[in-house]
């Protein structure tokens, strides 16, 4: 049985990863017919006109694969209505490549995504682990909790989505850690995280520096959908276990802290906090004079470090490894800030 498993876990990376690489470049030659390009701008990093249909590609790999090996036996496991869930965001995504679409009714979908699971899948936040000294939570908050985490996950890795091999990159290193997570639960979600690390490698070939395509909406909202599922399942795995919120919090530190900070940022600033601009990690990054394929290595790595720090530390409870890992990234962060100003003064 333990084999079989496996079988199946490197079964559903191999087929997305196929399904992927095979399926991007007819949807690039299409794009490039079609008009379907992102346009450069003031905020873009790429000069030219590049399809931005990628998420077509990473979807039919990650969708092909968890049908085929993924047990759908369980019910309680609510993976019927993640797949119905991920199918509601995929489509909000393609129209938004195609024809720009509201912020309002991206939000409106996400929600409908977030009910889809939350209500008929079951799938929420029941504990908090004792992370800030608080357990069991009432089912009221519960669906609160959940869907601000469902929400926010989904639209953090959408943010990412700035360099050429960026979030890719950051998706497969976050989906692969959940999936090692899932694989020593005996969970099916392992499928589900190494399916979707399948899809995303198989579009890197074409994104890594310099890009053919890039992912667009389709492909960040999916993706961001699908980890934040990942990250709730993972939270309610064993509900004994209080270490939980400490290495999730490590596997989604960039993409969370990245989009706190430029949050925070544009507040000071009097501007709304979904004002685009150029403060997002990456692009400071870019300011220290690092090349596009350096940054991509640089933040890739430090999610890494991150992670091995908290499973080192373990031993110190979830309080005290969240307050170090807080510590660490906000440090970094500060020393960058301070580093890019005094270059831009002497410059």
């Amino acid at each position: 049985m333990e084999q079989y498993y496996l079988f199946s876990i490197v079964m559903s990376f191999c087929w997305a990863l196929l399904i992927s690489l095979f399926s991007i470049p007819p949807i690039i030659s299409i794009a490039h017919k079609k008009g379907i390009l992102d346009v450069p701008n003031d905020r873009t990093v790429h000069q030219s006109l590049i399809p931005r249909m990628g998420g077509l590609a990473i979807f039919a790999g990650f969708i092909s694969s968890v049908s085929i090996f993924a047990d759908f036996s369980n019910k309680y496991e609510g993976l019927q209505q993640v797949i119905a869930g991920s199918i509601v965001i995929f489509f909000i995504g393609l129209k938004d490549d195609i024809i720009p679409v509201s912020a309002f009714k991206k939000f409106f979908v996400q929600l409908l995504a977030s009910g889809i699971v939350m209500l008929m899948g079951d799938i929420r936040i029941h504990s908090f682990h004792g992370f800030l000294y608080i357990n069991e939570i009432s089912d009221q908050l519960s669906y609160v909790i959940t869907f601000i985490m469902i929400v926010g996950i989904t639209n953090a890795v959408n943010l990412i989505d700035g360099l050429d091999g960026l979030a890719g990159s950051l998706i497969t290193v976050i989906a692969i850690t959940f999936g090692c997570l899932f694989y020593q639960s005996e969970s099916t979600y392992a499928i589900v995280a190494f399916a979707l690390a399948g899809g995303v490698v198989g579009f890197l070939k074409f994104n890594i520096f310099k890009a053919k395509i890039f992912m667009g909406d389709t492909g960040s909202l999916i993706c961001g959908f699908i980890i934040a599922i990942l990250a709730i399942k993972y939270l309610e795995i064993d509900l004994n276990d209080e270490y939980k919120p400490a290495i999730a919090i490590a596997i989604l530190v960039i993409p969370l802290f990245d989009t706190l900070r430029v949050f925070v940022l544009r507040i000071f600033k009097g501007q709304s906090p979904f004002t685009p601009d150029k403060t997002h990690l990456h692009h400071r990054l870019l300011d220290c004079g690092f090349s596009q394929l350096t940054v991509v290595l640089i933040m890739a790595m430090l999610n890494i470090l991150l992670i091995v720090i908290v499973l080192l530390i373990e031993n110190l409870g979830v309080n005290k490894s969240v307050l170090i890992t807080t510590v660490i990234i906000l440090s970094l962060m500060l020393t960058l800030e301070l580093y890019v100003k005094s270059k831009q003064i002497n410059d």
